[in-house]
Protein backbone atom coordinates (compact mmCIF):
# COMPACT_ATOMS: atom_id res chain seq x y z
CA UNK A 1 0.00 0.00 0.00
CA UNK A 2 2.84 2.40 0.75
CA UNK A 3 4.21 2.03 -2.79
CA UNK A 4 0.81 2.49 -4.47
CA UNK A 5 -0.81 5.81 -5.28
CA UNK A 6 -3.99 6.63 -3.44
CA UNK A 7 -6.96 6.66 -5.81
CA UNK A 8 -8.89 9.96 -5.83
CA UNK A 9 -11.21 9.16 -8.72
CA UNK A 10 -12.63 6.12 -10.48
CA UNK A 11 -13.04 5.40 -14.17
CA UNK A 12 -16.47 3.98 -15.04
CA UNK A 13 -15.58 1.72 -17.95
CA UNK A 14 -19.24 1.30 -18.82
CA UNK A 15 -20.90 -1.24 -21.09
CA UNK A 16 -18.67 -0.82 -24.16
CA UNK A 17 -15.50 0.97 -25.27
CA UNK A 18 -16.45 1.15 -28.96
CA UNK A 19 -17.49 4.71 -30.00
CA UNK A 20 -20.35 3.59 -32.26
CA UNK A 21 -21.74 1.24 -29.62
CA UNK A 22 -21.52 4.02 -27.03
CA UNK A 23 -23.64 6.32 -29.21
CA UNK A 24 -26.15 3.51 -29.69
CA UNK A 25 -26.25 2.83 -25.92
CA UNK A 26 -26.62 6.56 -25.25
CA UNK A 27 -29.72 6.69 -27.46
CA UNK A 28 -31.20 3.51 -25.94
CA UNK A 29 -30.67 4.67 -22.33
CA UNK A 30 -31.92 8.17 -23.18
CA UNK A 31 -35.18 6.74 -24.55
CA UNK A 32 -35.53 4.46 -21.50
CA UNK A 33 -34.90 7.37 -19.11
CA UNK A 34 -37.41 9.63 -20.88
CA UNK A 35 -40.04 6.86 -20.82
CA UNK A 36 -39.30 6.36 -17.11
CA UNK A 37 -39.71 10.06 -16.31
CA UNK A 38 -42.79 10.60 -18.45
CA UNK A 39 -44.48 7.34 -17.40
CA UNK A 40 -44.00 7.83 -13.68
CA UNK A 41 -44.84 11.55 -13.75
CA UNK A 42 -48.04 10.77 -15.68
CA UNK A 43 -49.01 8.15 -13.07
CA UNK A 44 -48.42 10.69 -10.27
CA UNK A 45 -50.36 13.47 -12.04
CA UNK A 46 -53.30 11.16 -12.87
CA UNK A 47 -53.54 9.95 -9.26
CA UNK A 48 -53.45 13.52 -7.94
CA UNK A 49 -55.94 14.79 -10.51
CA UNK A 50 -58.67 12.16 -9.96
CA UNK A 51 -60.38 12.10 -6.57
CA UNK A 52 -61.60 8.49 -6.94
CA UNK A 53 -57.93 7.41 -7.04
CA UNK A 54 -57.26 8.96 -3.62
CA UNK A 55 -57.25 5.52 -1.98
CA UNK A 56 -54.50 3.62 -0.10
CA UNK A 57 -53.64 1.49 -3.15
CA UNK A 58 -52.97 4.53 -5.34
CA UNK A 59 -51.30 6.39 -2.49
CA UNK A 60 -48.64 3.66 -2.50
CA UNK A 61 -48.51 3.62 -6.30
CA UNK A 62 -47.87 7.38 -6.26
CA UNK A 63 -44.90 6.91 -3.93
CA UNK A 64 -43.65 3.92 -5.94
CA UNK A 65 -43.57 6.16 -9.03
CA UNK A 66 -41.69 8.82 -7.05
CA UNK A 67 -39.04 6.36 -5.81
CA UNK A 68 -38.69 4.95 -9.36
CA UNK A 69 -37.88 8.44 -10.65
CA UNK A 70 -35.28 8.81 -7.87
CA UNK A 71 -33.83 5.35 -8.50
CA UNK A 72 -33.41 5.91 -12.23
CA UNK A 73 -32.12 9.49 -11.82
CA UNK A 74 -29.31 8.35 -9.51
CA UNK A 75 -27.62 6.28 -12.22
CA UNK A 76 -28.89 7.02 -15.73
CA UNK A 77 -27.99 10.75 -16.20
CA UNK A 78 -24.37 10.15 -15.18
CA UNK A 79 -24.32 7.05 -17.39
CA UNK A 80 -25.57 9.11 -20.35
CA UNK A 81 -22.80 11.66 -19.77
CA UNK A 82 -20.17 8.91 -19.68
CA UNK A 83 -21.38 7.38 -22.95
CA UNK A 84 -20.35 10.59 -24.73
CA UNK A 85 -17.49 11.78 -22.48
CA UNK A 86 -13.86 11.12 -23.29
CA UNK A 87 -12.90 10.95 -19.62
CA UNK A 88 -15.41 8.74 -17.80
CA UNK A 89 -14.31 9.67 -14.30
CA UNK A 90 -16.08 10.15 -10.99
CA UNK A 91 -14.50 11.17 -7.68
CA UNK A 92 -14.27 8.62 -4.87
CA UNK A 93 -16.67 10.65 -2.72
CA UNK A 94 -19.00 11.13 -5.69
CA UNK A 95 -18.95 7.39 -6.33
CA UNK A 96 -19.75 6.58 -2.70
CA UNK A 97 -22.54 9.20 -2.74
CA UNK A 98 -24.07 7.56 -5.81
CA UNK A 99 -23.78 4.17 -4.12
CA UNK A 100 -25.59 5.59 -1.05
CA UNK A 101 -28.56 6.81 -3.10
CA UNK A 102 -28.74 3.53 -5.03
CA UNK A 103 -28.97 1.60 -1.76
CA UNK A 104 -31.48 4.09 -0.32
CA UNK A 105 -33.78 4.01 -3.36
CA UNK A 106 -33.58 0.23 -3.77
CA UNK A 107 -34.41 -0.52 -0.12
CA UNK A 108 -37.20 2.09 -0.02
CA UNK A 109 -38.76 0.59 -3.15
CA UNK A 110 -38.72 -2.95 -1.77
CA UNK A 111 -40.51 -1.88 1.44
CA UNK A 112 -43.06 0.25 -0.46
CA UNK A 113 -43.83 -2.90 -2.48
CA UNK A 114 -44.28 -4.76 0.83
CA UNK A 115 -46.70 -2.06 1.98
CA UNK A 116 -48.61 -2.49 -1.29
CA UNK A 117 -48.81 -6.24 -0.67
CA UNK A 118 -50.22 -5.59 2.82
CA UNK A 119 -52.73 -3.17 1.27
CA UNK A 120 -53.92 -5.89 -1.16
CA UNK A 121 -54.17 -8.32 1.78
CA UNK A 122 -56.40 -5.90 3.70
CA UNK A 123 -58.57 -5.21 0.62
CA UNK A 124 -59.12 -8.87 -0.31
CA UNK A 125 -58.98 -10.67 3.04
CA UNK A 126 -60.79 -8.11 5.21
CA UNK A 127 -62.75 -5.81 2.84
CA UNK A 128 -65.27 -4.64 5.46
CA UNK A 129 -62.53 -3.20 7.67
CA UNK A 130 -60.27 -2.12 4.78
CA UNK A 131 -60.64 1.65 5.17
CA UNK A 132 -60.18 1.33 8.93
CA UNK A 133 -57.04 -0.81 8.60
CA UNK A 134 -55.54 1.29 5.80
CA UNK A 135 -56.46 4.73 7.12
CA UNK A 136 -54.34 7.67 5.97
CA UNK A 137 -52.16 7.78 9.10
CA UNK A 138 -51.16 4.12 8.67
CA UNK A 139 -50.37 4.63 4.97
CA UNK A 140 -48.14 7.63 5.78
CA UNK A 141 -46.37 5.63 8.50
CA UNK A 142 -45.74 2.70 6.11
CA UNK A 143 -44.20 4.95 3.44
CA UNK A 144 -42.17 6.87 6.06
CA UNK A 145 -41.01 3.54 7.49
CA UNK A 146 -39.90 2.37 4.02
CA UNK A 147 -37.72 5.47 3.56
CA UNK A 148 -36.39 5.23 7.14
CA UNK A 149 -35.35 1.59 6.68
CA UNK A 150 -33.78 2.49 3.35
CA UNK A 151 -31.85 5.31 5.03
CA UNK A 152 -30.58 2.98 7.80
CA UNK A 153 -29.55 0.34 5.26
CA UNK A 154 -27.75 2.88 3.04
CA UNK A 155 -26.01 4.65 5.94
CA UNK A 156 -24.87 1.37 7.49
CA UNK A 157 -23.08 0.25 4.33
CA UNK A 158 -21.84 3.73 3.40
CA UNK A 159 -20.19 4.38 6.78
CA UNK A 160 -18.12 1.20 6.46
CA UNK A 161 -17.29 2.00 2.82
CA UNK A 162 -15.93 5.43 3.81
CA UNK A 163 -13.33 3.66 5.98
CA UNK A 164 -11.85 1.84 2.98
CA UNK A 165 -8.63 2.89 1.26
CA UNK A 166 -8.45 2.70 -2.53
CA UNK A 167 -5.18 2.34 -4.43
CA UNK A 168 -3.86 0.64 -7.54
CA UNK A 169 -6.56 -0.03 -10.13
CA UNK A 170 -9.31 2.59 -10.34
CA UNK A 171 -11.37 1.06 -13.14
CA UNK A 172 -14.96 0.06 -12.33
CA UNK A 173 -16.27 -2.29 -15.01
CA UNK A 174 -19.76 -0.89 -14.70
CA UNK A 175 -21.81 2.15 -15.74
CA UNK A 176 -22.58 3.14 -12.11
CA UNK A 177 -21.04 2.91 -8.64
CA UNK A 178 -22.46 -0.10 -6.82
CA UNK A 179 -21.08 -1.60 -3.65
CA UNK A 180 -19.99 -5.12 -4.79
CA UNK A 181 -17.64 -3.91 -7.61
CA UNK A 182 -16.44 -1.06 -5.39
CA UNK A 183 -15.29 -3.48 -2.68
CA UNK A 184 -13.16 -5.33 -5.24
CA UNK A 185 -11.00 -2.20 -5.74
CA UNK A 186 -10.21 -1.62 -2.06
CA UNK A 187 -6.64 -2.11 -0.82
CA UNK A 188 -7.73 -2.64 2.77
CA UNK A 189 -9.50 -5.67 4.21
CA UNK A 190 -13.13 -5.79 3.07
CA UNK A 191 -14.34 -8.75 5.15
CA UNK A 192 -16.20 -6.44 7.55
CA UNK A 193 -17.87 -4.66 4.62
CA UNK A 194 -18.89 -7.94 3.03
CA UNK A 195 -20.33 -9.23 6.32
CA UNK A 196 -22.24 -5.94 6.89
CA UNK A 197 -23.52 -5.98 3.30
CA UNK A 198 -24.61 -9.62 3.37
CA UNK A 199 -26.13 -9.34 6.85
CA UNK A 200 -28.07 -6.15 6.05
CA UNK A 201 -29.31 -7.52 2.71
CA UNK A 202 -30.41 -10.79 4.30
CA UNK A 203 -32.12 -9.09 7.29
CA UNK A 204 -33.85 -6.22 5.47
CA UNK A 205 -34.44 -8.26 2.31
CA UNK A 206 -35.92 -11.16 4.28
CA UNK A 207 -38.22 -8.85 6.28
CA UNK A 208 -39.49 -7.20 3.09
CA UNK A 209 -39.82 -10.53 1.26
CA UNK A 210 -41.58 -12.30 4.16
CA UNK A 211 -44.06 -9.44 4.60
CA UNK A 212 -44.90 -9.70 0.90
CA UNK A 213 -44.95 -13.51 0.92
CA UNK A 214 -47.18 -13.82 4.00
CA UNK A 215 -49.59 -11.23 2.58
CA UNK A 216 -49.87 -13.18 -0.66
CA UNK A 217 -50.28 -16.54 1.07
CA UNK A 218 -53.37 -15.16 2.82
CA UNK A 219 -54.52 -13.48 -0.42
CA UNK A 220 -54.23 -16.74 -2.42
CA UNK A 221 -56.07 -18.72 0.30
CA UNK A 222 -58.87 -16.13 0.27
CA UNK A 223 -59.09 -16.06 -3.54
CA UNK A 224 -59.33 -19.88 -3.71
CA UNK A 225 -62.31 -19.74 -1.34
CA UNK A 226 -64.23 -17.47 -3.72
CA UNK A 227 -66.81 -19.66 -5.48
CA UNK A 228 -67.33 -17.77 -8.73
CA UNK A 229 -64.63 -17.82 -11.40
CA UNK A 230 -65.38 -14.17 -12.17
CA UNK A 231 -64.83 -13.20 -8.54
CA UNK A 232 -61.50 -15.07 -8.40
CA UNK A 233 -60.37 -13.42 -11.65
CA UNK A 234 -61.31 -9.96 -10.39
CA UNK A 235 -59.51 -10.46 -7.08
CA UNK A 236 -56.38 -11.83 -8.74
CA UNK A 237 -56.30 -9.08 -11.38
CA UNK A 238 -55.79 -6.46 -8.65
CA UNK A 239 -52.64 -8.30 -7.54
CA UNK A 240 -51.12 -9.50 -10.81
CA UNK A 241 -49.39 -6.22 -11.71
CA UNK A 242 -47.91 -5.97 -8.20
CA UNK A 243 -46.61 -9.55 -8.38
CA UNK A 244 -44.85 -8.85 -11.70
CA UNK A 245 -43.15 -5.75 -10.28
CA UNK A 246 -42.11 -7.56 -7.08
CA UNK A 247 -40.65 -10.45 -9.08
CA UNK A 248 -38.60 -8.14 -11.32
CA UNK A 249 -37.06 -6.26 -8.39
CA UNK A 250 -36.46 -9.06 -5.86
CA UNK A 251 -35.02 -11.65 -8.24
CA UNK A 252 -32.28 -9.48 -9.76
CA UNK A 253 -31.59 -7.21 -6.75
CA UNK A 254 -31.27 -10.05 -4.25
CA UNK A 255 -29.03 -12.12 -6.54
CA UNK A 256 -26.76 -9.12 -7.22
CA UNK A 257 -26.08 -8.37 -3.56
CA UNK A 258 -25.96 -11.90 -2.10
CA UNK A 259 -24.09 -13.94 -4.71
CA UNK A 260 -20.51 -14.94 -3.70
CA UNK A 261 -17.64 -12.95 -5.20
CA UNK A 262 -16.31 -16.23 -6.64
CA UNK A 263 -19.22 -16.35 -9.10
CA UNK A 264 -19.02 -12.64 -9.91
CA UNK A 265 -19.20 -11.81 -13.60
CA UNK A 266 -18.95 -8.34 -15.14
CA UNK A 267 -21.63 -9.19 -17.72
CA UNK A 268 -23.93 -10.75 -15.10
CA UNK A 269 -23.47 -7.79 -12.73
CA UNK A 270 -24.33 -5.32 -15.51
CA UNK A 271 -27.42 -7.30 -16.58
CA UNK A 272 -28.73 -7.49 -13.01
CA UNK A 273 -28.01 -3.81 -12.37
CA UNK A 274 -29.66 -2.64 -15.61
CA UNK A 275 -32.71 -4.76 -14.82
CA UNK A 276 -33.46 -3.43 -11.32
CA UNK A 277 -32.12 0.15 -11.58
CA UNK A 278 -32.95 1.07 -15.20
CA UNK A 279 -35.59 -1.25 -16.69
CA UNK A 280 -37.78 -1.83 -13.61
CA UNK A 281 -38.45 1.91 -13.00
CA UNK A 282 -39.46 2.18 -16.68
CA UNK A 283 -41.64 -0.95 -16.65
CA UNK A 284 -43.53 -0.19 -13.42
CA UNK A 285 -45.82 2.56 -14.83
CA UNK A 286 -46.35 0.55 -18.04
CA UNK A 287 -47.31 -2.59 -16.09
CA UNK A 288 -49.65 -0.72 -13.74
CA UNK A 289 -51.31 1.30 -16.50
CA UNK A 290 -51.84 -1.74 -18.74
CA UNK A 291 -53.06 -4.06 -15.97
CA UNK A 292 -55.22 -1.56 -14.08
CA UNK A 293 -58.58 -0.50 -15.53
CA UNK A 294 -59.01 2.45 -13.14
CA UNK A 295 -55.64 3.94 -14.12
CA UNK A 296 -56.40 3.45 -17.83
CA UNK A 297 -59.81 5.08 -17.47
CA UNK A 298 -58.38 8.03 -15.50
CA UNK A 299 -55.58 8.40 -18.06
CA UNK A 300 -58.10 8.54 -20.93
CA UNK A 301 -60.10 11.22 -19.08
CA UNK A 302 -56.94 13.27 -18.48
CA UNK A 303 -55.92 13.02 -22.14
CA UNK A 304 -59.48 13.91 -23.15
CA UNK A 305 -59.34 17.07 -21.02
CA UNK A 306 -56.03 18.08 -22.60
CA UNK A 307 -57.50 17.65 -26.11
CA UNK A 308 -60.55 19.70 -25.10
CA UNK A 309 -58.32 22.53 -23.81
CA UNK A 310 -56.47 22.61 -27.14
Amino acid sequence: MKNQTTVTEFILVGLSSEPQMQIFLFLVFLVIYLITLVGNIVIMVVIRAHFHLHTPMYFFLFHLSFVDICYSSVTVPNGLRNFLAEHKTISVNGCIAQMFFILLSGAAESFILSAMAYDRYAAICDPLRYMEIMRKGICVQLVSGAWTIGLIYALLNTIFTLKLHFCGSNQIHHFSCELPPLLQLACTETLTNQVVLLTSVVIFGSISFLLTLISYIYIIITILRIRSAEGRHKAFSTCSSHLIVVGLLYLTGFLQYTKPSSVSSVLLDEIFSIQYSVLTPMLNPIIYSLKNKEVKTALRKTLGKLKFIR
